[in-house]
């Protein structure tokens, strides 16, 4: 597990200290990412070893987590496994474990690319949170707030989605920027310091949805390295 490296001064993120308070603290006070640090037993390397190679997103059921050919340590990591989706379960979330080993990536060619690999917020047209916990290889990233600028605030991205969207800059163009999630992908200013979420540790972040009390926590995932998927819960 790597300990959590936090960018001085930050003010949005906030440490909780149990599962009970991660998921019962309100997000306020400009506060859009909780995260309960923890240092895990067990080896996630040897569990995803035994997963076996394959291409994009392989979702794991607790069925085949519990049949993985695995030794004392591996096995100690997927009863750590086992018991955070538990946790979530109960909680009425629906999570997924996903060992990855590529996402889909959008043309380069794209005025503004929409993949996970872009700084970006999740959203909803309900109250909502996103749960996150990379178990092994590159852990997700987030940036201030203050350190971002919505790419379709951007003037010469905006003039290029204009182009494509061949009408003017009006109510039908904003519907257009949301309908393709391009409103909801940030640039980082000069100087932004991007943090990394650490291994092991399971945060909840808000996500943009109607009366969110607080701006959505932006993040995006890491890019993908050969030969090394990321084991990550979400939910």
């Amino acid at each position: 597990m790597t300990a959590l490296a936090l960018p001085p001064g930050s003010t949005r993120i906030k440490r909780v200290h149990s599962f009970e308070e991660l998921v019962s603290t309100p997000f306020a006070n400009g506060v859009n990412a909780l995260c309960w640090e923890r240092s895990l037993p067990g080896d996630f390397e040897e569990v995803v070893a035994a997963v076996g190679a394959g291409e994009g997103i392989v979702t794991l059921d607790e069925a085949r987590l519990r049949t993985l050919p695995v030794g004392a340590a591996g096995r100690e990591a997927i009863d750590v496994l086992l018991v955070d989706l538990r946790r979530l379960r109960e909680h009425e979330l629906d999570p997924m474990l996903n060992c990855i080993h590529g996402y889909p990536s959008d043309d380069s060619s794209e005025v503004v690319r929409t993949d996970v690999f872009s700084f970006h917020a999740d959203s909803a047209t309900v109250a909502a949170d996103t749960y996150l916990c990379t178990y092994h290889g590159s852990a997700s990233e987030g940036v201030g707030n203050d350190e971002v600028q919505r790419k379709v605030d951007i003037p010469a991205i905006r003039a290029g989605l204009l182009r494509d969207f061949g009408g003017e800059d009006g109510e039908d163009f904003r519907a257009h920027l949301h309908e393709h999630c391009y409103d909801l992908h940030y640039a980082p200013m000069p100087g932004a310091r991007p943090f990394g979420f650490g291994l092991g540790h399971l945060w909840r972040i808000a996500i943009e949805y109607p009366g969110c009390p607080v701006p959505p926590c932006i993040h995006r995932a890491p890019a993908t390295i050969p030969g090394q998927p990321r084991l990550l819960l979400i939910s």
